[in-house]
């Protein structure tokens, strides 16, 4: 796939993104014209963007789709149910067709083709009245059309003023190959270019363009065809396109709106035949007689148009303010995408790596300084470790984004799935902004997805059922994203009848997860939900009930090296608590070390450290300061051997809002580590998160803070409770000894 397609496709999936979301704030607010024009845009954009790459099947689709939009946008069809649907699947069908472009395929396959007939039909029958419009079609059938006798096309001249924006030539692109393409769609009669903007060549940019056109221009096309010329550099320029037959007032209104000046542009138009110079000087005339103003110094073309419509009482003064203010705003916005790029993330994926590198031999590096002793060495390598801790920071936040792309996509999935169970449910997205590494947001969307689809089929009741129960019929389902600790927590909120303990409890006696009389807390009734197989659905349904979604769930969460808990109350709802860490690639950590072994814990989760003194060796807690501490003896939890020394400390960390200590013989200090990932075969070890290099070039283990802090408060909880320990064992609880060596 060229670069020019590659482009299209990862800009049109763009389009796609904002022409969905798009559609789902129409059904709440279909008076939203902004919002329909938005829509409209996103879709002629793509459509203008394929006919370029010549991609003709995406071309004729989105025409039609097209078409349809400008009829809502002009008040021709009514905003429904219906149509938004069949928009919608007219959406995941563009995307379908990108994917067969960006796949290098010539056309659809049948089962895709099919599809899109079938759109396509329901397009024409149900919103258009059983045909399209002739001016409607795309430009290569034009000849057709007038070889058939159908139609009639005009061949009147039209009139395009152009100016390019500066940035046009930086971005690659050639304000005379805009021309030419323009040419082949008709003749062009007369044309005068326009360098009024061209500063002294002393300040000149040679990068910059400050050219401008207007054009006389004979056609057959239509309007949106003639934008469709200019639809790259839409945001880079400046367009006008007047019409044949456009009045008078048209041109006066583009007169004014010139950055040359008025007169400059008047005898242009005069020049090129688009006015004589009687209806110029009538036109600037009427004005001046409308605006009832005379402005000293100034000719009357000059008089800004909005005056003349306040003092017409066609429009308020308040409304061509906000306008003015609109535009500055949009001003802004252009000015701060132009600043933007796109990097491919495979770039970023190779700079992190290279950055973690760096990491690595700076700390080697210090310590080969410290060793020797010399002061001067350890002040630059001191200067060094700080600019790559630096560098590490700037290379870490390319990769951050925002979740609340990821939340919106829900929008339709709430749409679409609670339409199916025939439930009004309403979605409330709060924390959008929040930031995490893009690498944990791709492999969140399964997750998510599964938890969100459960509440909406087994957590949120039918609107029967919650207006028996008290409840509005309108359900909520609430997704709530914020920082805690060094980590990102997500929440899934719904208000629904929560988790039934007694149902789940008799599925897993049932399907022989526990026996029959195993006593087991509430904590550990719920988390049954995520064994295998499980699900308390009565029925399969096309959502969910098949069992294989919460297992799934809180195993994509842990491979991420976060966790996954469930707060519910039966007949008020439930919440799903994820946490996750913000990177997988380079964080801050402290560096411990038991016998000869050398162990990082992630900084973020480090609370204090403290000596371990006056505490038996068959004791796993501690008084600190009031407060019971439950501990975990690194040496014997990994099988260390060696003599313990007489002195040894705890680290005292925090997870979920929970405490525990690790017991080590040495702290080592603060170090930045760089996550390498254990291999497959050591995927099963409980209490290590990964790997890391030291400055030395050993290999020190990364801690797994959240699994470590569970064992803790499980031993807790076993000696608080000394029948728990069996319960453990038949639900599969238990913690066994881990060697290391």
């Amino acid at each position: 796939m060229d670069e020019l397609t590659s482009t299209f496709v990862n800009e049109s999936r763009d389009q796609l993104i904002a022409m969905e979301d798009g559609l789902l704030r129409l059904e709440q607010n279909p008076d939203d014209a902004d919002n329909l024009g938005a829509i409209f845009r996103a879709a002629h954009t793509i459509k203008g963007g394929s006919g370029v790459v010549e991609c003709h099947f995406i071309e004729a689709f989105t025409h039609k789709v097209e078409n349809v939009l400008d009829k809502l946008r002009n008040g021709e069809i009514p905003v429904s149910g219906e149509l938004s649907t069949v928009m919608l699947e007219c959406c995941d069908h563009l995307g379908a067709l990108l994917d067969v472009l960006a796949a290098g395929s010539p056309h659809p396959d049948p089962e895709v083709q099919a599809r899109g007939d079938a759109l396509l039909a329901t397009l024409t029958e149900q919103f258009l009245g059983g045909s399209a419009r002739d001016d409607a079609l795309p430009v290569e059938h034009s000849s057709e059309l007038e070889a058939s006798g159908g139609g009639v096309v005009n061949t009147d001249a039209w009139h395009i003023s152009v100016r390019f924006g500066p940035g046009v030539l930086r971005k690659g692109m050639d304000p005379l190959s805009f021309l030419n393409f323009l040419a082949s769609l008709g003749e062009i009669t007369a044309i005068n270019t326009l360098a009024d903007a061209m500063p002294a060549a002393a300040e000149m940019d040679p990068e910059s363009c400050y050219l401008g056109f207007e054009i006389h221009f004979q056609t057959r096309a239509s309007k949106a065809q003639i934008e469709q010329v200019f639809e790259f550099v839409r945001d880079e320029c400046t367009l006008y396109i007047l019409p044949p037959h456009s009045k008078i007032n048209e041109y006066i209104t583009l007169i004014n709106e010139s950055p040359e000046g008025p007169m400059r542009l008047g005898e242009i138009l005069v020049r090129s035949g688009a006015l004589t110079q009687a209806e110029l000087e009538e036109g600037l005339a009427v004005q001046s007689r409308s605006a009832g103003v005379e402005v000293e110094g100034a000719s009357p073309a000059q008089t800004p148009i909005g005056e003349i419509l306040v003092e017409q009482k066609v429009v308020h003064k308040e409304l061509v303010e906000a306008a003015a203010s609109r535009q500055s705003v949009l001003s802004d916005k252009k000015a701060l995408d132009a600043r933007m790029i796109r990097v491919q993330a495979d770039k970023l994926d190779q700079l992190i790596d290279l950055v973690g590198e760096m990491v690595i031999a700076g700390a080697g590096a210090n310590l080969l300084a410290q060793r020797s002793g010399q002061s001067d060495l350890m002040e630059s390598t001191s200067v060094l470790l700080r600019l790559v801790e630096d560098i590490r920071d700037s290379a870490l936040q390319l990769r951050m984004v925002q979740i609340g792309e990821t939340f919106n996509r829900f929008n339709r999935v709430v749409r679409d799935s609670s339409r199916e169970m025939g439930k009004a449910i309403d979605l409330v997205i709060t924390g959008a902004e929040t930031e995490l590494d893009k690498s944990v947001v791709e492999k969140l969307g399964d997750p998510l997805m599964h938890l969100v689809r459960n509440a909406i089929d087994h957590g949120i009741e039918s609107a029967e059922v919650r207006a028996a129960r008290g409840k509005p019929e309108n359900g909520t389902l609430q997704l709530n994203a914020y920082h805690d600790s060094g980590s990102i927590v997500i929440e899934v909120i719904d208000d629904g009848g929560g988790l039934p303990r007694d149902k789940i409890r008799q599925k897993a006696i049932d399907k022989g997860l526990i026996d029959a009389a195993a006593t087991l807390s509430d904590h550990e009734i719920i988390n049954l939900i995520f064994e295998a197989g499980f699900s308390t659905a009565d029925q399969v349904t096309n959502i969910s009930g098949r069992g294989v979604g919460m297992d799934v769930v809180k195993r994509n969460i842990q491979s991420l090296r976060g966790s996954v808990e469930v707060l519910t109350a039966e007949g008020e709802g439930s919440t799903f608590t994820i946490r996750l860490p913000l990177t997988l690639a380079i964080i801050d950590g402290f560096l411990t070390g038991v016998g000869k072994a050398s162990y990082v814990v992630p900084l973020d989760s480090v609370v204090e450290c403290i000596e371990l003194a006056n505490v038996p060796e068959q004791r796993n807690y501690l008084n600190l300061r009031g407060e019971v501490l439950p501990f975990v003896r690194l040496r014997e939890l990994f099988g260390i051997g060696g003599e313990i020394p007489s002195r040894q400390n705890v680290v005292i960390v925090q997870y979920a809002g929970e405490k525990a200590g690790l017991v080590v013989d040495a702290l080592l200090g603060e170090f930045q580590t760089v996550i390498k990932p254990l291999g497959v075969l050591f995927k099963h070890l409980r209490g290590i998160g990964g790997s890391t290099i030291l400055g030395t070039g050993e290999v020190a283990l990364i801690l797994d803070v959240p699994a470590l802090v569970e064992r803790a408060i499980s031993i807790e909880g076993e000696r608080l409770a000394p029948g728990a320990a069996a319960t453990n064992a038949r639900t599969g609880g238990a913690h066994e000894s881990v060697s290391i060596h």
